[in-house]
């Protein structure tokens, strides 16, 4: 008897997480800090802030300088959750279309 393993198609994994939960709950909560506190810390209008965490937008190149400048971490590190969140939610929606393709194989 033969088994065969494979490794879990990527929409079969948990959901993935939305940078505004990672902003909201390894950010926000420890520091005791509102949305709306950030937000005009940023300068950036409070829906903005409130609407990242309640995972409704994305995180903006704009956005992601400044929660870099004010968390002293690199820009990079907001866009790279955005960028991972985006691609894992577009694998999921388009995982049956993309298994179609073939991979090109060498000569």
């Amino acid at each position: 008897m033969t088994i065969k393993h494979s490794s879990p198609r990527p929409g079969d994994m948990l959901p993935p997480i939305h940078p505004g939960e990672i902003l909201r709950e390894e950010y926000l909560v420890p520091l005791d800090m509102s949305a709306g506190a950030l937000a005009k810390a940023l300068h950036v209008p409070r829906t903005r802030i409130e609407r990242l965490v309640a995972e409704q937008t994305s995180i903006t190149p704009d956005t992601a300088l400044r929660l870099g400048k004010f968390f002293s971490t690199a820009p990079e590190f907001w866009m790279n959750l955005q960028t991972g969140y985006d691609l894992k939610i577009e694998a999921r929606a388009k995982r049956d279309e993309i298994e179609q393709i073939l991979s090109l194989q060498a000569a």
